[in-house]
């Protein structure tokens, strides 16, 4: 079973900067809500454990199972729809003795499966029978995430399968046509969303878009992120401290609700300050590289393409939490990859992490490019 494997080539680096910005995760959490602190303890270890099982579980074996891995994204998404729990007025949870969520692990299960049928069709990516069967096959789990709806797990799993196109060699002149409707569709989206009656997006979306647009009109709408801003500015170089009584903290205000989900950026920000908030960013940072190093090196396509997309997931998931925390964005509903609350959210992307690592084991340490 290991006779592929170069134990030399696995990647240390990448397991610490992973735990440590999990661990530091932890602490944030503790200090926005100390109760679910210990659970997300319990999740690392979950994680460790199976990041340490999928590190050596050959990933070619893995990708044999291809279309069980999307049929079971498809039955869970399914599932969620007839049977899940709502919170919030979106239906993504399905309780199974605890609370899971299909979509996290249904990202990893589709660059899995995306990775396999991306790499025997490397040599005709480009001819349209390929692309029209590549967008039916993502288009059916991506409509089945909105339906949740969860629009922000939709973009991001979107932006996985796109990045993992571009790689495998899809031609430059269909994403230049792809970019050129793009962008000026989503400026005359936002044009058309600030028009009263809008009805292109479901009611809750334009709101948010709205208060991002124009805070001062939609205090209501607008208060977690302006809110969030705040915070992070009142950190300043240092912080306030984990767990600090300080009357004047927003998070101590209960100014930002679900602090420890997807605004767990904004209380890092207050509490750890301007250089906390860079150490969570570089970690960030240093884990998407380090994993597209090790795709570079990858023995295969497929190897490369299950790097590619975890580093997408990694990379633009925590890009898009932080913009919107920051309130460079509208607000989305995204946890930040291995810090933000969510024992489905963290036990996953361990599970991802450790297939990677697997890819890493395989090298062949050859500098090959990875475009």
């Amino acid at each position: 079973m290991f006779h592929n494997y170069k134990f030399k080539n696995l990647d240390i680096k990448l397991i610490f900067a992973v735990i440590a910005l999990t661990i530091v995760g932890i602490f944030v959490i503790g200090s926005a809500n100390e109760s679910n602190q210990q659970k997300q303890i319990i999740g690392m270890i979950l994680g460790i454990i199976v990041m340490g099982v999928m590190t050596f579980i050959d990933y070619d074996f893995i990708l044999h199972f291809h279309w069980i891995f999307y049929a079971l994204v498809i039955a869970l998404l399914i599932s969620v729809l007839l049977f899940g729990s709502e919170s919030g007025g979106a239906t993504r949870w399905i309780e199974l003795g605890v609370r899971f969520q299909p979509s996290e692990l249904g990202k990893i299960l589709l660059i899995l499966f995306f990775s396999w049928f991306l790499m025997i069709h490397e040599e005709d990516i480009n001819q349209p029978k390929v692309l029209i069967l590549t967008l039916v096959l993502s288009a059916f789990p991506l409509f089945l995430i909105e339906k949740e709806p969860d629009l922000s797990t939709t973009i991001v799993t979107m932006m996985i399968i796109c990045v993992m196109m571009f790689v495998v060699g899809l031609s430059y002149k269909i994403v230049s046509i792809v970019l050129g409707i793009t962008i000026p569709s989503i400026v005359i989206l936002l044009i058309l969303i600030t028009r009263e009656g809008q009805t292109i997006l479901k009611e809750y979306q334009g709101i948010r878009i709205m208060a991002w647009l124009k805070p001062e009109k939609y205090p209501q709408n607008s208060y977690q992120q302006q809110n969030s801003i705040m915070a992070i500015g009142s950190g300043q170089l240092l912080g306030k401290g984990l767990g600090n009584d300080a009357f004047d903290s927003v998070k101590n205000g209960n100014y930002i609700s679900e602090p420890h989900t997807d605004f767990i950026f904004a209380v890092a920000g207050e509490e750890l300050g301007f250089i906390g908030s860079v150490l969570v960013i570089i970690l960030i940072f240093f884990i998407t590289i380090e994993i597209l190093l090790i795709a570079k090196n990858a023995k295969d396509t497929a190897g490369k393409l299950i790097c590619v997309g975890m580093a997408t997931l990694v990379g633009f998931q925590s890009f898009v939490n932080i913009c919107v925390v920051t309130g460079l964005m509208p607000n989305t509903g995204l946890p930040l990859p291995f810090v933000s609350y969510g024992l489905t959210s963290l036990v996953t992307i361990y599970f991802g992490i450790g297939i990677v690592l697997n890819v890493g084991l395989q090298s062949n340490n050859k500098n090959g490019r990875l475009f």
